[in-house]
């Protein structure tokens, strides 16, 4: 088991018992502390949350595990079918090795908001303007209801019509028509590897060989070199949200987590 790590895992992967002497952390400007906390280092809390075993039941594991395993038979035998888009490359990856986070092209998110923008204002809309018709019919009752109808005409298909269109445009899209909507982005933004204990920022803006020729530049560093931040910011109701960030002790180095601890109001420990 020894020998099997030793040639599986890489000088450089991160040992909480073999961390090297580091000189002090480079000078921030004051905007970078701003609305920012470092955590500290070491004396971590041997516990767990309540949503790790809530959120992944044992049933779950084991429910997942056997799909696995029915698949992998399937490609021995060779009765597996892939699932539509299968074979293509999202850059994300998330394994036992490495986390990889990449988000979709601005195609597919465009289709998104359209889908969620839509369904929002629509339902959100409809009760407010039937309360101003009503409110407007009760107070004067000069004007018929056909005279009120035909004045609300514009505000219902502009603020009721056009984002119902646009939610069954993209729910359309989203449903049936993938092609136009399913698309990888150009890369992944970043990752952390467990076995070489390197994080990893993915660079477009590599004076330019991107644009050139298609080159990502890639900034590493060691994992043990990056302190933890929880950075406050408001929500549209003005409450605080809490968001876990690393950032590099000596570089320009910031990865946002959010993607795998969500922001949110409580504290983060």
């Amino acid at each position: 088991m020894t020998a099997m790590n030793s040639t599986y895992y890489a000088p450089t992967a991160y040992r909480s018992d073999q961390i090297p002497s580091q000189p002090p952390s480079a000078e921030r400007s004051w905007i970078r502390h701003f609305a920012k906390v470092r955590l500290p280092w070491g004396m971590t809390q041997e516990v767990a949350p309540d949503n790790l075993m809530t959120g992944r039941k044992p049933a779950t594991l084991r429910r997942q595990e056997l799909l696995l395993r029915e698949r992998e038979e399937k490609r021995v035998l060779g009765t597996y079918i892939p699932a539509l888009y299968e074979h293509v490359d999202f850059h994300h990856r998330e394994d036992h090795e490495r986390f990889r986070f990449a988000l979709w092209s601005r195609r597919s998110h465009f289709w998104i908001y359209i889908y969620g923008g839509g369904k929002f204002f629509t339902w959100f809309m409809i009760p407010l303007i039937l309360f101003a018709y009503v409110g407007i019919i009760t107070i004067d009752t000069g004007k018929s209801w056909e005279h009120t109808s035909i004045e609300f005409l514009p505000f219902v298909c502009f603020f009721v019509l056009l984002p119902a269109g646009c939610w069954a445009l993209a729910s359309l899209v989203i449903r049936y028509l993938p092609k136009l909507w399913v698309k990888p982005s150009r890369g992944p933004i970043w990752e952390i590897n467990r076995r070489t204990g390197l994080v990893t920022l993915f660079d477009y803006n590599n004076n330019g060989e991107y644009k050139k020729n298609g080159t990502i530049g890639e900034l590493t560093a060691p994992f043990y070199e990056f302190d933890a931040y929880i950075a406050t910011t408001p929500d549209r109701q003005g409450l605080p949200m809490n968001v876990l960030y690393i950032a590099h002790r000596y570089r320009d180095i910031v990865i946002n987590f959010g993607a795998l601890v969500p922001p949110g109001a409580g504290e983060l420990c």
